[in-house]
């Protein structure tokens, strides 16, 4: 399953994507967690130093790798420097599994041991003092969007991916890329702004959003938010010592986390493992192909000196069923 955490800055999505990462990995499923905020908060979240954080090899430094990968013996792709974020897979491409060893996964990933489990770590990288004034972050997400094009998950198997913050999503078609999205939400009218803005670029397009409160801290924050989301509410979530304590850098150990909110994390997993039922993989690819063509449209065929739109494969569709080529 494919999911997504979202929300405004400081509304705490970190620590709930990387509390729901623990969850999954204390019960001994398959995670890939994939830190796609500019700000890359989730390596420490998950129990890493700074230090550790910061040498964490980065996706958006091995770009030409994944796109080299991801190429495979795809005729319709003449070379990776052709290919951009939402380049599709077709025939040949090389396509990932959640639980194997390739290429990408050797070079971007590495595992984070945590208390009861272990789980594999991406991170986009940081927005560097090279990039200032002559690159945009969504160039180092794309390696992201890459990366989940051409994945094939199947069920009890979890890539869950730490978002840029508000609605910087919608750059690109990254957004569709997820079974369910969860948007975490303070009860104020900030926390919910980004909930109606999402809710309204989404609407479109299939996606599964829930919403996930946050800093709830009595009846009145909780009758806002069933107020201003409706049945969007899945679970809200109030104070933690146990997260008060990671956040000094003293956790304690996982199975010490209060009740109550190791029962909101278990209703995000029911959450998620239900829409595996609704998946349909054919929309998935023919939303892969039209953002493509939209991008290739405004920017990519130029960029790249190439018509894009050669690179889509009409009768492939992405499926479990669909075999990755080595």
């Amino acid at each position: 399953m494919k999911i997504a955490f979202v929300g405004k800055g400081g509304s705490g999505k970190t620590t709930l994507s990387s509390l729901f990462i623990r969850h999954l990995a204390a019960t001994g499923a398959p995670v890939v967690a994939v830190d796609a905020d500019i700000n890359q908060h989730l390596g420490p979240a998950l129990g890493l130093d700074e230090a550790e954080a910061a040498a964490w090899p980065a996706m958006g430094e091995h770009l030409a790798l994944i796109k080299d990968c991801l190429r495979g013996s795809n005729p319709r792709i003449s070379s990776a420097d052709t290919m951009i974020k939402t380049t599709p897979p077709g025939e040949g491409s090389r396509l990932l599994r959640v639980r194997e060893d390739n290429p990408v996964h050797d070079a971007c990933a590495r595992p984070v041991e945590l208390d009861g489990g272990a789980v594999r770590l991406m991170v986009t990288g940081p927005f560097t003092e090279a990039d200032l004034g002559v690159a945009c972050y969504h160039s180092k997400t794309g390696a992201v969007e890459l990366y989940l094009n051409h994945l094939v998950d199947g069920p009890d198997e979890y890539v869950v991916v730490d978002m840029t913050a508000g609605s910087d999503s919608f750059a690109s078609g990254l957004f569709t890329r997820f079974d369910i999205t969860f948007l975490v939400a303070e009860p104020t009218r900030k926390g919910i702004s980004v909930y109606r803005q999402y809710k309204e670029y989404a609407r479109d397009f299939g996606v599964v959003l829930k919403v996930v409160g946050n800093k709830v801290q009595g009846q009145d924050d909780l009758d806002f938010l069933r107020a201003e989301v409706g049945e969007d509410l899945l679970v809200t979530v109030g104070h933690s010592d146990w997260v008060r304590a990671l956040e000094k850098g003293r956790p304690p150990r996982f199975e010490l986390l209060e009740d109550a909110n190791r029962r909101a994390l278990h209703r995000l997993r029911t959450a998620a493992d239900a829409t595996y039922e609704l998946r349909d993989w054919e929309r998935y690819t023919r939303q892969m192909v039209q953002f493509h063509l939209k991008n290739a449209q405004l920017w990519g065929n130029e960029r790249t000196g190439a018509d894009l739109a050669a690179q889509v494969d009409p009768s492939f569709v992405l499926g479990e069923g669909v075999t990755a080529t080595a």
